[in-house]
């Protein structure tokens, strides 16, 4: 027995040894074990049921989306994991209930190779023959799993290709993703990268080209469909002190699916750019064509399920919340856009800059339809000329924002902005029974005033009037900051001019949170407004609701 135990002891004793010194010895060589990163957002809400402002019964009462990333890194070699749980999912969003891995990769990297077996994510150009990315707060993700090489054979030419299959489910199980199998190549070559006597010219260029194909298996019993669908794309861009222009012209060869209708019509897109930019000056304008122009991984796929590419705004994102009231959906079927917009800060000490100068920026979007003519045959659906004979007005936005510092402790921004809105092309998402064209104007005062050291009282006062949709409604917020961990805000929104007087209604919210490092945590309790949420052109539904949410993010 005393044998045991003094055996046992010589081996603890040999054991933390072992662990001192050997730790020791192995700090000494400082070995490298790699390193691991992440990062987490917990997003939850009660549901009450709201008969005023059509908030429906939700039987689970709460609602989660979540999830979470593990990256490893060690030299050139990283990998990645991330878990994504829905239970239920929250209200508007369309991921199916569920938990699971929908994306884990590894990736090497050196010198001259780069490739990924796995998921992930990657854009061509603009992104309008293929663009697979993430957007949370969309839940939109469109990510690749299968294998991505990349390669600077010479200095300055960079190559991509990739094969895979869309996301489509929460988990990467080989029956969650699409059907089409998806092959890319993009080819982008910056010619002053490859030459040592242009490597400091002012002018620089960049030329590049894509080609995306998918294949899926032609089960139609009426039509015959075709199997491999390809779009590609040429793309250049110069700069030079301060100037930049770039364009792009994309063409997708006849591809019938649910979305078109099945057509055979090819489809078509182009976008131009110009910017200027100098001290206290900006300067952008762009034009978009794009006809036909949905391409998605399956060709039954609807709404943001399985889209392959993405086709550029053309219209201001908003931030203010009464603006939102009119989003912009991009319209893959065919639309005109143009934008233009002009930034200048008027320096200070002049007549308009005062003590601390004053920043003007005008911005001016519209979108208009295409002209179409119906074909004979219904099947290569319609014929439309290229250049202008535009059709209606679709959207419309013109906005003038003033940004004024008054002093070192108050500033304000006053913002004005006329909206021409064809609302019909969103019944078919809300369901909503409303007028189709709205013509509004908003107005935006938001002052911001520093009450001592590190505590901001900031307020909203927002105003849109329209004789349409639901009426003219009216905000004011207030938010009480204390640099840089604590924040409360209280808000309601008043729909002073429904036409309806029962549905005269407030909607007020209030939340609060904090920030500790790289962590945050909110909570708040309201009701939320019916409508459209889109960032980029990309939208999802927003149904109304009452209820508690909380937000819980951090990355370590």
């Amino acid at each position: 027995m005393i044998q045991n135990i003094t055996s046992k002891l010589t081996f603890r004793v040999a054991a933390a040894a072992l662990m001192l010194f050997g730790g020791n010895l192995l700090g000494q060589k400082h070995v490298d074990l790699g390193e691991i990163h992440g990062n987490f957002e917990i997003d939850a809400q009660t549901y009450k049921a709201d008969s005023l402002i059509g908030a429906p019964e939700f039987p689970e009462k709460i609602g989660n989306n979540s999830f979470m990333n593990l990256l490893y890194t060690r030299g050139k070699f990283e990998s990645g994991v991330r878990f994504e749980s829905y239970y239920p999912t929250l209200q508007g969003f369309t991921r199916e209930r569920g938990a699971g891995i929908p994306y884990r990769y590894a990736r090497y990297r050196n010198e001259k190779f780069d490739v990924t077996a796995g998921t992930f994510y990657e854009q061509f150009g603009s992104g309008m023959v293929l663009r697979a990315y993430e957007a949370w707060g969309l839940g939109f993700d469109n990510s690749l799993d299968g294998v991505r090489v990349k390669s600077e054979p010479v200095k300055g030419v960079y190559l991509t290709g990739l094969v895979g299959r869309q996301r489509n489910a929460y988990s990467n199980k080989v029956e969650n993703l699409s059907e089409g199998i998806v092959r890319g190549f993009d080819a982008e070559w910056s010619i002053n990268d490859s030459f040592d006597s242009l490597m400091t010219a002012k002018t620089r260029v960049k030329i590049g080209g894509s080609f995306v194909s998918r294949f899926q298996k032609d089960e139609d019993p009426v039509q015959i469909i075709p199997e491999n669908v390809a779009a590609f794309a040429g793309r250049a861009s110069i700069n030079r002190s301060g100037f930049n222009l770039s364009g792009e012209y994309a063409y997708k060869y006849n591809d019938p699916s649910t979305v078109n209708n099945l057509i055979y019509k090819n489809g078509t897109g182009l976008l131009v750019q110009a910017s200027y930019a100098r001290k206290g000056l900006g300067v952008s304008a762009q034009v978009k064509r794009i006809d036909n122009m949905d391409f998605r991984s399956d060709r039954n796929g609807t709404f943001n399920n399985l889209t392959l590419n993405f086709l550029p705004p053309q219209t201001r994102q908003h931030s203010y919340r009464l603006p939102t009231l009119f989003p912009w959906a991009t319209q893959p079927m065919g639309e005109w856009g143009m934008q233009a917009e002009l930034s200048y800060n008027f320096k200070k000490d002049t007549w308009l800059g005062g003590a601390h100068g004053m920043n003007l920026s005008v911005n001016f979007s519209r979108i208009n339809a295409l002209s179409k003519t119906a074909t004979l045959d219904p099947s290569d659906g319609y014929t439309s000329p290229f250049f202008p004979l535009m059709d209606s007005v679709l959207f419309q936005d013109i906005n003038i924002e003033l940004t004024k510092k008054f002093s070192s402790k108050f500033k304000a921004t006053l913002s004005y902005l006329h909206f021409d809105y064809d609302q019909s092309l969103f019944h078919q998402l809300t369901g909503f029974n409303s007028s189709t064209d709205v013509s509004a104007e908003v107005q935006v005062l938001d002052m911001s005033y520093k009450l001592r050291k590190k505590h901001t009282l900031r307020m909203e006062f927002q105003h849109c009037y329209t004789k349409q949709e639901f009426g003219s409604w009216a905000m004011v917020l207030a938010e009480y900051t204390i640099a840089p961990h604590f924040f409360i805000a209280v808000f309601d929104e008043y729909n002073y001019g429904n036409a309806q007087v029962n549905k005269r209604l407030h909607y007020f919210s209030g939340l609060g949170g904090v920030n500790w490092n790289n962590y945050r945590f909110q909570i708040g309790y309201g009701r939320q407004r019916a409508g459209v949420l889109c960032v980029g052109g990309v939208c999802r539904v927003v149904p109304a609701s009452n209820g508690i949410s909380v937000a819980i993010t951090g990355s370590f």
